[in-house]
C-alpha cells in the first residue's frame, strides 16, 4: 500500500508497453466503430464502446506516468498524484453514458431485430480479440509490479471477454440466422461494464474525499502508537491516499511525562509505522501538552 521508493522507476520502465498497447487499441477502435456501423451489429458497437474505455484507461495510465515525474511546486505541494483519480471519474462518467445508450438501443432491437452482417461482424471481432491478446501480452509483466499498469491490464482483459462474446454472437447468427442474439450480447456486455464502472467511480471518489485506503485499519495504527511507552495520547490521526498505493499519514503525538528526547521518539514512531503498516509518507507533530482544544479534533 505504500508509495515505495522505486515507484516512479517502475512506472517509467513500463511506459513503452503502454504506448504500444495504446497505439494498437486506438487503431482498432476506429476500425471496430466503422465495422459495427457497416455490419449493423449492436454487439460490435458495444464492444467498441468497451474498447474506448481501454483507450481512456491506457491514456490515463500514461498521463499518470508522465505527471509522476513532475516535482511538487509552490502551487501543488503534493504534485499531480490525484490526476489518476480525476481521470477515473472522467472514465467512469463516459462509461455510464455509453453503456446507457447501448442498453436503450438494445430495447428497440428486441422489438424489431434488424439484419446483421454476421461474416463481417465475426472477422472484426476476431481481429479485436487478437489486438486484446497482444495488448495483454505487452502489459502482463508490468501488471505484477505497477498498480497503474495493472489497472490498464485489467481493462484490456475484460475487453477481451467482450470480443469473445461478439464472436460467439456472430457464429450463432451465421449458423442459425437468429439475429436476436446480437442485442442479447450487447446487453450482457453493458451489464458487465456497469458494475465495474460503479466500482471504479467509488474508488476514485474515495480517494478524492481523502478516505482511508482499503486495507488500512486506523484503529490498529492508533492502538500500536499508544502502546509505545513514550506516548500518552494520539489525536488528529489521519490516513488517506494521494492515488492508488500512495498512502499518507499525519498525527499529533502527546508525549508521556519525563520523555527526554522528543526527536528520538519521533524517529522511532515513524519507523514503527513504516515497518508495521507499510506507510512511508509520515508526518508526526510531537507535543508535550495536547493541543486538542479546538472543535473538530479527533
Amino acid at each position: 500500500m505504500s508509495t515505495g521508493h522505486d515507484h516512479g522507476t517502475s512506472e517509467i520502465r513500463y511506459e513503452k508497453p503502454l504506448w504500444w498497447a495504446l497505439g494498437l487499441t486506438s487503431t482498432f477502435l476506429i476500425a471496430e466503430i466503422i465495422g459495427g456501423l457497416v455490419t449493423n451489429s449492436l454487439a460490435l458497437l458495444s464492444d467498441a464502446a468497451h474498447m474506448m474505455t481501454d483507450v481512456i484507461a491506457l491514456t490515463v495510465s500514461l498521463i499518470a506516468v508522465r505527471m509522476s515525474r513532475r516535482p511538487a511546486d509552490a502551487r501543488r505541494t503534493y504534485g499531480y498524484a490525484r490526476m489518476e483519480a480525476i481521470g477515473a471519474i472522467i472514465n467512469g462518467g463516459l462509461l455510464f453514458v455509453v453503456a446507457g445508450y447501448i442498453l436503450w438501443e438494445a430495447v428497440g432491437r428486441f422489438r424489431e431485430p434488424p439484419e446483421v452482417a454476421s461474416t463481417g461482424m465475426l472477422v472484426i471481432a476476431m481481429l479485436g480479440l487478437i489486438v486484446n491478446l497482444i495488448s495483454m501480452r505487452l502489459l502482463r509483466a508490468g501488471s505484477g509490479t505497477s498498480l497503474n499498469v495493472k489497472g490498464a491490464y485489467l481493462e484490456v482483459w475484460s475487453d477481451m471477454l467482450g470480443s469473445v462474446g461478439v464472436i460467439i454472437g456472430a457464429i450463432v447468427i451465421k449458423v442459425t440466422g437468429w439475429t436476436l442474439v446480437d442485442p442479447i450480447i450487447a446487453v450482457l456486455i453493458g451489464l458487465w461494464v456497469l458494475p465495474r464502472t460503479w466500482t471504479l467511480l467509488k474508488q476514485a471518489g474515495h480517494i478524492l474525499m481523502q478516505g482511508v485506503p482499503e486495507g488500512m485499519d486506523v484503529a490498529a495504527i492508533r492502538k500500536r502508537l499508544i502502546e509505545m511507552p513514550a506516548v500518552q495520547e494520539v489525536h488528529d490521526l489521519h490516513v488517506w491516499s494521494l492515488g492508488i498505493g500512495q498512502v499518507v499519514l499525519t498525527a499529533h503525538i502527546v508525549l508521556a511525562a519525563g520523555v527526554p528526547d522528543p526527536d528520538t521518539i519521533q524517529v522511532e514512531l515513524t519507523r514503527v509505522i513504516e515497518q508495521q503498516f507499510d506507510i512511508h509518507d509520515v508526518t508526526l507533530q510531537v507535543e508535550r501538552t495536547s493541543c486538542k482544544s479546538e472543535v473538530g479534533h479527533a
